[in-house]
């Protein structure tokens, strides 16, 4: 189905060939997909609340916790832990975006469709599936066995604090969800070199949009529906932090033109904050940055 958000920000950016984007992206799970999905110990999901707020969420677990029966489910043995803003959301089906990321192999996926809780877990029926490519994908490794289980513990705030802005600004890697009414629901990978996300106003924060696939499926979807949800993980520590908010894609080339590889920039209004301790069992070992990180202007 043509995805009318995407071929707007298509035309905008210049790139005029038809069936590009969701239109050109088949429903079912290839077999090497299936492959790769048995071997991930970390997903990232989007999806909204009940009160249309859009937020991305952590799933993580041995290799085999997600996998393909056929080439139209998916299934995840995990659900979000309580304290997670998407807890409990699955009850009734709706509307997922599923990221599934390699660190060490800078390879990715997205499977986007309809999900609903089942058990201890997720089954989702699928409506897009397909790869993405390496770049601005920094290397990480898990380092030994996951971590016991603890306590999950959430705290709530209206913007972040001055502690959870250090870690956003220098953060090297984040995730967005976005979700278009009667479009569905996407959940994508953002990286640069530390730095490339500016705290631009108290609660407003500021990243530059890199060369990428020319999908624009996150901005097609901002296009239709500002509403999003970004998610920073503490790699080390096992922590997420979750902020949902409002997008708004500025296309004045004078301001791209002061922040190195930008094609664009997002700037986006925080509405809330959650914090979440213990809920990536993993703890991952920093590799190397990627080499399509652009420079961070000071």
């Amino acid at each position: 189905m043509t995805h009318e958000g995407e071929t707007a920000v298509q035309r905008r950016a210049g790139f005029t060939r038809s069936g590009w984007g969701s239109a050109g992206v088949r429903a079912f799970v290839p077999a090497v997909a299936a492959e790769f999905l048995a071997r991930q110990r970390l997903l990232v999901i989007a999806a909204a609340d009940a009160g249309g707020a859009v937020w991305a969420s952590p799933l993580a677990g041995p290799p085999g916790f997600a996998a393909a029966p056929d080439e139209r489910t998916v299934t995840v043995n995990r659900l979000p832990v309580a304290g997670d803003p998407l807890a409990g959301r699955f009850d009734e089906e709706r509307d997922i975006g599923m990221l599934a990321l390699e660190p060490g192999s800078r390879k990715r996926m997205r499977v986007n469709g309809r999900a609903r809780r089942d058990g201890s877990g997720l089954v989702v029926r699928t409506e897009q599936v397909y790869a993405n490519c390496p770049k601005y994908i920094q290397t990480r490794t898990p380092a030994g066995d996951d971590a016991p289980a603890k306590p999950v513990a959430a705290t709530w705030s209206e913007q972040p604090d001055d502690g959870q802005l250090r870690w956003i600004t220098g953060a090297d890697t984040f995730f967005v969800a976005t979700r278009a009414p009667g479009k569905g629901a996407d959940a994508s990978h953002r990286g640069g070199a530390p730095g490339f996300v500016r705290a631009t106003g108290a609660r407003r924060l500021t990243w530059p949009d890199y060369v990428g696939n020319a999908m624009f499926m996150t901005l097609g979807n901002l296009e239709l529906d500002p509403r999003c949800g970004l998610l920073f993980l503490d790699w080390e520590g096992g922590r997420a932090l979750h902020l949902t908010g409002r997008a708004r894609v500025d296309w004045d080339p004078e301001r791209a033109a002061g922040v190195p590889g930008a094609q664009r920039l997002v700037d986006f209004d925080v509405e809330q904050v959650v914090e979440v301790a213990g809920v990536v069992p993993q703890r991952w070992t920093f590799g190397a940055y990627s080499r399509f990180n652009p420079p961070v202007a000071p």
